[in-house]
């Protein structure tokens, strides 16, 4: 597995619009070959800062499959004008995992 880290900070005062915007654009990745998950991380002492973690089989799914779909340009007009600055997306492989999570 691959984790996509992307630091996401979006213009001052378009928050809302933007959280709007990923709902829909999320659906896209569903649907892509190799997509495991994805979450959407507010920061709290920087209002306008997101964190988004997508989950990939493999690196060549995010870099390949989604980056090189017509899918993508649908994404890219859903979003990208909401970064300033736009983010550097890096990818990240387990080297320990462990953990104890919360239940609902």
């Amino acid at each position: 597995m691959v984790l996509e880290v992307a630091v996401l900070t979006v213009k001052a005062g378009a928050q809302i619009e933007f959280e709007n915007a990923f709902q829909r654009a999320s659906t896209i990745l569903v649907d892509m070959p190799g997509y495991i998950s994805c979450e959407l991380q507010r920061c709290i002492e920087t209002k306008n800062q997101y964190v988004l973690l997508v989950r990939w089989q493999t690196l060549e799914d995010h870099t390949l499959g989604f980056r090189r779909s017509p899918e993508y340009q649908t994404w890219r007009a859903l979003l990208h004008h909401f970064y300033e600055p736009f983010p550097t997306v890096e990818h990240y492989e387990t080297v320990l995992s462990h953990g104890k999570f919360p239940q609902s």
